[in-house]
């Protein structure tokens, strides 16, 4: 079974020209073509295009993709253990930046005295101060966004590290109750979500069942905070949402 050139880009997700360029550059070429000389390609030529499109997300330029997918002693299994490892180093990374960035944005104050490597060390590439304007307009006038900005303006290095260990922990107990399996409602899944609260209790503003339910609609309504949770695992965000509900019940 073969695929037109129309076909292979619909399915890759990418577009027809973007096929044409790698025939030209000799990157990926149809193995067969009809009377009329339209390209065809075949189930190996797709598992190329799927190691081609793999390195692409990984960085590599196009001319080195052809060296390394050409080289005489490297079969595809090799190329997606590469793959994987290159990959799961990547999530790693982003998992990092995501959670400084999470860390960052409920603290809701860019008033954090940090020198500029102590702060390259908690928040990594984010800047709170970019989203200082949303935070203002969203929450300036709480009496938690008050409290918030006291308390943080006198944390130090040490106090953001050890923020970030534990909020890190507790998301991560959530993503592993989730892929579990686990009822929302489960004891198991509402002490994390209790543990949740408690943390933001500790360290920004006083928590209430009432406040945790409204930050639990926020995970799943809100574009960004969902992206977040279900990069890490889909439908991670609603998950959240379901037990911390559940943990405000049972309070």
């Amino acid at each position: 079974m073969t695929l037109s050139i129309g076909q292979v880009a619909r399915l890759a997700g990418i577009t027809v020209r973007t096929l044409h360029h790698y025939d030209e550059i000799a990157l990926l070429t149809p193995s067969q073509r009809t009377t009329a000389g339209y390209r065809r390609y075949t189930d190996d030529d797709l598992l190329r295009l799927q190691q081609i499109l793999l390195y692409r997300e990984l960085g590599f330029p196009l001319e080195q993709i052809t060296d390394i997918l050409d080289h005489p002693h490297t079969d595809d299994l090799t190329h997606l253990h590469r793959q994987h490892e290159l990959l799961t180093r990547k999530a790693q990374r982003l998992h990092q930046v995501i959670t400084n960035v999470e860390r960052a944005i409920q603290a809701h104050t860019h008033r954090i005295p940090l020198t500029p490597q102590e702060r390259l060390d908690v928040f990594g590439d984010f800047t709170p101060e970019d989203h200082q304007a949303e935070v203002q307009r969203r929450w300036g006038h709480t009496d938690t966004y008050a409290e918030s900005r006291r308390r943080v303006a006198s944390y130090t290095k040490t106090d953001w590290l050890q923020l970030t260990t534990e909020a890190t922990a507790v998301d991560d107990d959530m993503r592993a109750a989730h892929t579990r399996g686990l009822a929302p409602d489960d004891p198991q899944v509402m002490d994390i979500a209790e543990r949740h609260r408690a943390h933001i209790t500790r360290w920004f503003y006083d928590c209430t069942p009432e406040i945790h339910r409204g930050l639990g609609d926020l995970y799943a309504t809100d574009p960004r905070f969902t992206a977040t949770y279900d990069d890490r695992a889909p439908g991670l965000a609603a998950y959240y949402r379901q037990a911390i509900h559940a943990n405000a019940r049972r309070l």
